[in-house]
């Protein structure tokens, strides 16, 4: 038995062909296609621990009961191909450098990103973009949680790139149409503007994660197939208030402007020169903290 530890239990039992690692909630069953080298099998560990545990902070427990991840060495560096699928089975297929360095699996936005499509139904495909948007915006979010990413460093990263979700030319909203930018940024977009008014109103006791935790204490994961109306009607109610139906009537179909540096000043972010500063006087400064802070109220 081998065991990591990063502020929640793993072990892994070594089988056959795969090994067994039991996570809070649930356990990964692990498999390579080929093996890792002997030197790089501890930094992958510590990368699915990392990313196991940034999920687990954000969702309140691991999304299913059991997942296999199918890791595929390859040469040179970096992660890639990360792919998670529901049917027949929650599985996830993700490639692996055989020279990424400890800094380079720390760096890593992609497995956390599949992991937490674990945590969300299966949606029709004109509604994919709440499924990616999601999880490109609470990605950075739960490792900042974790521990594993700092505030100024996620903030920054979002003030650069959420601009590519904003409408373009011919933009049919959200629903319509199924760019790259629109798919990925503009529901995270959504996600970001759905969090902020969410605390809004609520007095910031509560965030789009309480809506997210609701979804999967419904059953509510990646092996399911729901209507986006139910995902509404349960996110809804668990927050009490109805932005979700509010900004999906405002943005899925038609194009819907959002006014980014108006936000920003309102949250207190400002980024200048690659160097983001906050200014907790901003209007919306506790709304900010809160997003990055582990919620201590689970649904």
């Amino acid at each position: 038995m081998k065991l990591i530890s990063l502020g929640v239990c793993f072990s892994l039992l070594v089988a056959a062909r795969a090994e067994e690692i039991v996570v809070p909630g649930g356990k990964i069953d692990l498999q390579f296609t080929a093996p890792p080298p002997e030197a790089e099998r501890p930094l992958i560990d510590r990368w699915l621990a990392m990313a196991t545990q940034a999920v687990v902070t954000y969702c309140g427990k691991f999304p299913v009961d059991v997942v296999s991840l199918r890791i595929s060495p390859r040469s040179g560096r970096g992660v890639s191909r990360g792919t998670t699928y529901g049917s027949p089975a929650a599985r996830i297929t993700i490639s692996v450098g055989t020279e990424t360095t400890a800094e380079g699996f720390a760096e890593d936005w992609m497995l956390t990103h599949e992991l937490l499509h674990l945590a969300f139904p299966s949606l029709r495909r004109p509604h994919h973009w709440l499924e990616e948007g999601l999880s490109t915006y609470v990605e950075p979010i739960a490792r900042v949680r974790a521990g594993f990413l700092s505030a100024e460093r996620m903030w920054g990263d979002v003030v650069r790139d959420l601009p590519q979700g904003l409408p373009a030319t011919n933009d049919q909203g959200l629903d319509r149409t199924h760019t790259w930018g629109r798919t990925y940024w503009g529901g995270a977009l959504f996600c970001l503007r759905a969090d902020v008014e969410i605390r809004r109103r609520t007095d910031n006791r509560l965030g789009l994660e309480h809506a997210l935790r609701a979804i999967l204490a419904e059953g509510g994961d990646v092996r399911s197939d729901w209507t986006m109306d139910r995902v509404i009607a349960v996110g809804d109610g668990a927050t009490g208030v109805p932005v979700l139906r509010e900004l999906y009537d405002e943005m899925s179909g038609q194009p819907m402007m959002v006014d980014l540096p108006a936000l920003w000043k309102q949250l207190g972010i400002a980024r200048t020169n690659g160097v983001t500063t906050f200014d907790d006087q901003a209007p919306l400064a506790a709304i900010r903290k809160a997003i990055t802070t582990p919620s201590a109220r689970a649904k």
